[in-house]
């Protein structure tokens, strides 16, 4: 078992308030309006809740990936939507903390930290999500700059987002060279955005594809070297992962503790339905599951902030453990509160709706088996 020292139990204390005065009465109108939630932005902003883990030296709180990943979890605890603004974040954080520049750290993590600026990530297309190498997107040198062309699809934040971490095809043929990443800024000329997507869930995160035409980036926005982009969105994608894991865990605990008080309180037969067996049984199953994720979410996280060889495996079975856990719980959840579960009037089914994501995305769970399989064999 992994036990948190008294600053994580109290970043945890802090954070759940946060999260339940301020996030959860909005939850289920933000999930509703499916645009933006810019109210619960700028209150996790003013907690500083919005950008954890950038160092103190560019603002930043400077906490540790494990305090990271319970702010993750207790905000996805009651609004999924609201954590995804810091997961998405994260995604364009990681590549500047761990293949920037120290120019480019010095120039955008600030910005990112006093909650100035969003970050987005732009990797996947039409063509190519799980197959990173078969992107379209390219990228050609021309005098003192690159010049973007293609589609990026499923892009979070993308228009709200300042700051883009843009992958393309900047050397065809070159094998896992091909690609490099760039920082792309939201008003640079020739990138426009298409309409927001109509998700299931995670409706208050804003998700669009993004276009690039005669996009030109000055050279100086290359992270890292050139044709060693792949390098860079794996690397960060082990790191990231962990986020995901932190949020499936996160909307397990959310959708088991609405499940708990509801089973308390409901009688059927002249009896709490708590006080049943058969009920019981689902309810430790589901406890159960959700503390199994957890420990595997921070023992992936420890192994994130030591960068231990090991985070690969770690960081895909966090991603996959707890995001199979959440679609698990909180269909159990729905079943447990009966009818009202299948109703608007509770959360559990936003909660069930929301953790389907956490299934897809940064890998799909059929890939973090690839990718653990491969590292136990080689």
């Amino acid at each position: 078992m992994y036990l948190l020292d008294d600053v994580h139990h109290e970043l945890r204390a802090a954070a759940r308030r946060v999260s339940t005065e301020k996030l959860a009465p909005r939850a289920a109108a933000v999930d509703e309006a499916a645009v933006f939630p810019q109210e619960s932005y700028d209150v996790l902003v003013a907690a500083g809740l919005h950008a954890p883990g950038i160092p103190e030296q560019y603002g930043g709180d400077g906490v540790d990936a494990i305090a990271s990943a319970i702010t993750v979890e207790e905000v996805a605890r009651v609004c999924a939507s609201s954590c995804a603004i810091i997961t998405s974040n994260k995604l364009g954080v990681v590549p500047l903390l761990h293949y920037a520049s120290e120019d480019q750290r010095q120039r955008y993590l600030p910005e990112i930290a006093s909650g100035e600026a969003l970050m987005a990530y732009a990797i996947s297309e039409r063509e190519a999500g799980s197959d990173v190498a078969a992107m379209r997107t390219s990228a050609r040198l021309d005098g003192d700059s690159w010049v973007l062309n293609g589609v990026k699809t499923w892009i979070t934040s993308a228009g709200i987002a300042r700051y883009l971490v843009v992958f393309a095809v900047s050397d065809p043929g070159q094998g896992s060279r091909s690609l490099s990443a760039f920082i792309v800024h939201a008003d640079d000329p020739g990138i426009s955005y298409g309409e927001p997507e109509r998700k299931m869930g995670l409706k208050g995160s804003v998700t669009r594809e993004v276009y690039f035409e005669n996009c030109r980036v000055p050279v100086d926005r290359l992270i890292g070297e050139r044709g060693r982009g792949m390098r860079v969105a794996l690397g960060t994608l082990d790191h990231t992962r962990v986020s995901i894991g932190a949020e499936a865990v996160g909307i397990a605990q959310g959708a088991l503790d609405a499940a708990v008080a509801y089973i308390k309180e409901r009688r059927q037969f002249g009896r709490a339905i708590a006080d049943f067996q058969g009920i019981q049984f689902m309810v430790a199953d589901m406890g159960m599951k959700v503390e199994a994720a957890r420990q595997m979410v921070y023992a992936a996280a420890a192994r994130s902030e030591a960068g231990s060889d090991d985070l690969t495996f770690f960081g895909a079975a966090a991603k996959c453990l707890a995001s199979d856990t959440a679609m698990a719980v909180t269909t159990d959840a729905v079943q447990l509160l009966g009818g009202y579960g299948y109703t608007r009037d509770f959360p559990v089914e936003r909660m069930m709706r929301d953790a389907k994501i956490t299934q897809i995305y940064e890998g799909t769970n059929q890939i973090q088996r690839v990718v653990m399989a491969r590292h136990l064999l080689a």
